[in-house]
């Protein structure tokens, strides 16, 4: 592999995954807001300085994890499963992006404790 072939695989991967990357952040960012609202009205004591920056953190982790995929992706490229990846994208993005919400729900469980609990 040259360096033409790799930048062809790097512009390929980003290219797809870059306009998903809001929705895979909506989709923990919806499930945060959601165990915020259902722990109303203890989880208006929460925002302060160190849990935004505990949020921001989480949001960066996560959009690292996201990256990760990119790895995966460009490894994909170089083998004979090429057009197998074409095909398969979207439910490999699915599959992500839920293991991001569930991952995303069970640290919201642990932010935000309902009221009637």
């Amino acid at each position: 592999m040259n360096n033409a072939d790799l930048r062809e695989y790097v512009t390929d991967a980003i290219s797809f995954s870059e306009p998903w990357r809001i929705a895979y952040n909506l989709a923990p960012a919806a499930i945060v807001a959601i165990y915020f609202v259902l722990s109303y009205p203890s989880s208006r004591k929460m925002p302060s300085l160190d849990f935004c920056l505990g949020l921001f953190l989480l949001a960066v982790i996560a959009n690292v994890a996201y990256c990760a995929a990119y790895i995966v992706d460009i490894f994909a490229q170089t083998s004979r499963f090429r057009e197998q990846r074409q095909r398969y994208r979207m439910i490999l993005f699915a599959i992500g992006t839920t293991f991001a919400a569930i991952i995303t729900r069970f640290v919201a469980m642990g932010m935000f404790q309902p009221v009637n609990q």
